[in-house]
């Protein structure tokens, strides 16, 4: 059997996981998000999900079972990170109602790109499967009423953009393009499927 772990702390992500109705367990890598420099959004997205899961697989080989424990086959470590920008200014986690009412008003009437990567890697093989889901939203014009009514009912401060989309957060929008619906919510369910299947796991 080979056992499946999110590597994330994000309850978004794992109710997402959870739809596919598999057995997985979770582990929250804590690695420095910091961009490095010239780095764009998509890049850092894609290198921030390769090193979640690295950091969840170098974990599991530490507290590998000691010999005459029972063990697994191997595990299937999934990563994704989520890199929202509005035009070159990328838009982090908000943490305060002060900066997720700055960042919605900068938003406002504007298209926003969120870059949302997706790393699985097969232990102890060493192989990976990477995907990029690019999701553009236009916000619709928002009053400084509509916004503070928006962030007292979903308290959006944990999220990239500071809204939503899956609650309250469809309001503030004009229109989103996207190809998996799942991407601007953190994880990219179709492409997760695709890898699992490539490793194996058997699904509808």
């Amino acid at each position: 059997m080979q056992a499946v772990v999110l590597a994330s702390g994000s309850q978004y992500r794992a109710r997402l996981l959870g739809r596919l109705g598999i057995e997985f367990e979770v582990m929250s890598p804590n690695i420095d998000e910091t961009a490095l420099i010239d780095e764009s959004a998509s890049e850092l997205s894609i290198r921030l999900a390769r090193e979640k899961a690295d950091k969840v697989c170098q974990m599991l080989s530490q507290a590998s079972p000691s010999d005459g424990e029972q063990s697994t086959e191997g595990h299937l470590i999934i990563a994704s990170d989520q890199v929202a920008c509005c035009g070159s200014i990328m838009l982090g986690k908000p943490e305060t109602v002060e900066q997720a009412k700055r960042q919605l008003a900068s938003m406002s009437g504007q298209c926003v790109d969120f870059f949302t990567s997706l790393c699985i890697l097969q232990r102890p093989s060493n192989r990976y499967f990477t995907d990029l889901d690019v999701t553009q939203a236009t916000l619709r014009i928002l009053d400084e009423a509509s916004i503070e009514r928006y962030i007292a009912i979903d308290k959006p401060l944990d999220c990239a953009g500071s809204f939503k989309v899956e609650s309250m957060g469809i309001c503030l929008f004009d229109s989103v393009s996207s190809n998996d619906p799942t991407g601007l919510v953190g994880l990219p369910l179709i492409k997760v499927c695709e890898g699992l299947r490539q490793f194996g796991v058997q699904l509808p």
